[in-house]
């Protein structure tokens, strides 16, 4: 834990407050990516869609967030990441909201409904492209060096906040007022959000009237000097091995991730042969396990870092959580009792998340004048291995079966961990 300067008062804990925003924020955008796919079946059922449009559906989401997060990161770094992240809530809230009208903004029916829905889920994802790179910008300029992990794993907590419970919530919803009042509750609940964050959120710790001079010392020390402002470096970027060879392991870890997030539920309907409703409730396990985790894992990150410092603070984190994840998967892939296999391939998710919060801290450890761009690019590299999981898995598993599958999945865990030892947080790209 970060402690006081010696000469000044106790430090406020606004930085702390922010956090509790940035977790708000975070939730809200795992909120309205979750809805639709609760809403699709009451969609397809009421417009006639066929399973390849609602699957074409389902990725416009994808694309435009993939593609949006370097942009999302650059304008943060440009034009300040509170601002950037005010717009973008603006943004996706307003297209959640017309998710609901979708159908009826076509005049003389020119567009395909389809078409119609798949535009405005596109637009979702470009609006919420820049969120997680921003945040990780605010965390990075709000909290002290030692606290970083910390800060970077409500990333992590607002996945298992979003896997856990909002999937019940707005089925409960749509049962109750359909799926248009879903929609727009999900935008109305979002302008509240943005503006509550705009009110109580300064883009500097230094412009925030409640942060005293001890909570301001403690935030800057350790810290290099500001860097004058100036293009990205890439020629450092590529010549970087640790951005690299971050960039294969966040694709790796986005894929194994994914999995969790796209088939573990049909995996449990269809192979552990659950019920459905059984299934629905132990499909959430491995969120859980996140909610553990994440937090667990920022904590343990910190802490090495402040006992013996870089790389291998933030590095043995990774590498020994990896190695359990590679050997939970292929452990619990080949469990006979269904029940067991939950448990391991749940406690597989929450060491994956450990390991992706020291993967969120490093943007802020290499670059702080870049840490947006940076982020952005990174997320990029998860979330087209997030992409990739929900093609591949299943063909693996169609070909070879679940245990290949999963053991394909192990061995790319592994892999992370490999890769993490060419990371080395203290060379700075700035």
């Amino acid at each position: 834990m970060a402690t006081a300067v010696p000469g000044l008062a106790t430090p406020t804990s606004i930085r702390w407050r922010l956090c509790a925003l940035l977790l708000m924020v975070v939730t809200l955008t795992f909120v309205d990516r979750f809805n639709m796919n609760v809403a699709a079946k009451y969609i397809q059922r009421e417009f006639s869609l066929s399973d390849i449009q609602i699957g074409s559906l389902l990725s416009a989401f994808a694309l435009g967030y993939a593609l949006f997060q370097a942009p999302g990161g650059w304008l943060g770094d440009r034009f300040g990441a509170r601002r950037v992240l005010t717009w973008a809530i603006l943004w996706w809230s307003l297209f959640t909201a017309l998710t609901a009208v979708a159908p009826d903004w076509r005049p003389g029916n020119w567009m395909p409904v389809a078409v119609a829905f798949w535009l405005v889920r596109f637009l979702i994802g470009i609006g919420e492209g820049p969120a997680l790179p921003c945040t990780n910008k605010m965390i990075g300029r709000w909290m002290a060096v030692p606290e970083r992990a910390r800060g970077s794993s409500l990333f992590l907590v607002a996945v298992g906040i979003g896997g856990a419970f909002t999937p019940p919530a707005i089925a409960w919803s749509m049962t109750n007022w359909g799926w248009r009042t879903s929609f727009l509750a999900c935008g109305a609940i979002g302008l509240a959000v943005a503006a509550f964050w705009h009110w109580q959120s300064t883009e500097n710790p230094a412009e925030h009237p409640g942060v005293n001079a001890a909570e301001l010392a403690l935030i800057q020390a350790h810290r290099t000097p500001p860097v004058e402002s100036g293009p990205f470096p890439w020629g450092r970027l590529f010549r970087s091995a640790s951005i690299a060879a971050l960039a294969i392991a966040n694709f790796m870890l986005g894929y194994v991730t994914y999995i969790f997030y796209t088939w573990f539920f049909l995996y449990l309907v269809n192979v552990r042969k659950l019920p459905v409703m059984a299934g629905s409730y132990w499909s959430t396990t491995p969120f859980l396990a996140i909610l553990i985790g994440a937090p667990l894992g920022g904590f343990v990150s910190d802490a090495m870092v402040r006992k013996i410092g870089h790389p291998w603070g933030r590095r043995l984190p990774v590498v020994l959580c990896a190695a359990c994840s590679c050997v939970l998967l292929v452990v619990g892939s080949r469990m006979e009792d269904p029940y067991s296999a939950i448990g391991l391939l749940a406690v597989a998710a929450g060491c994956n998340s450990v390991a992706a919060v020291s993967s969120w801290a490093l943007p802020n450890d290499l670059s702080e004048r870049y840490a947006g761009t940076l982020a952005g690019i990174l997320n990029t590299c998860t979330n087209l291995g997030g992409a990739l999981s929900p093609i591949l898995t299943p063909y693996l598993a169609a070909r070879f079966g679940w245990v290949a599958a999963l053991d394909f999945a192990g061995g790319f865990m592994l892999c992370v961990g490999l890769l993490w030892m060419f990371v080395h947080p203290e060379r700075r790209i700035d």
